[in-house]
């Protein structure tokens, strides 16, 4: 409609008007693939916790990320919502955009771990980044958590 006609109208139908091509100028975006919070995640490692969940089709949530930017990355870790439970766990591959030389995945993986950094299953089952060794290594001396082990139960790097 023209602003002449608007006019004509009246101030009741201009509102009316004015609501809709708000609701026009919202859109809606395409699934974010970052790690935030309520962000959905896979579990990876055989933990009967995590089989469970998966297996259910209600698969964990991201609740918080330990880090300054709120923002999860390879080898980070973050406190998931699974089964009614709050537990940590560490991000394994993800499926933004990443640095150079690092693989993207299709899903967002996570392997469960305690409050010690020692994982919850025994074997993890699809590959992880060479670079999470690095990364990892470096956390267990500045944190105090042992997340070697987590590298020791991996079958395949990529």
């Amino acid at each position: 409609m023209s602003l002449r006609i608007l006019k004509t109208l009246g101030p009741a139908t201009l509102t009316a008007v004015g609501r809709q091509q708000q609701q026009q100028l919202i859109h809606t975006t395409p699934a974010c693939c970052e790690i935030r919070k309520l962000a959905r995640l896979r579990v990876v490692d055989n933990s009967d916790l995590g089989k469970r969940a998966m297996a259910e089709g209600r698969p964990p949530r991201c609740i918080h990320v330990y880090n300054k930017r709120g923002v999860g990355v390879i080898g980070d870790k973050v406190l998931v919502a699974i089964k009614g439970q709050m537990k940590k766990g560490i991000l394994v591959g993800l499926k933004q955009n990443q640095k150079p030389k690092q693989p993207k995945f299709d899903s967002n993986n996570l392997v469960l771990i305690d409050d010690n950094g020692s994982p919850l299953g025994t074997r993890i089952h699809v590959p992880i980044p060479t670079v999470l060794r690095t990364i990892l290594k470096e956390k267990t001396l500045a944190k105090g958590a042992d997340y070697t082990k987590v590298l020791a139960i991996a079958s395949r790097y990529v």
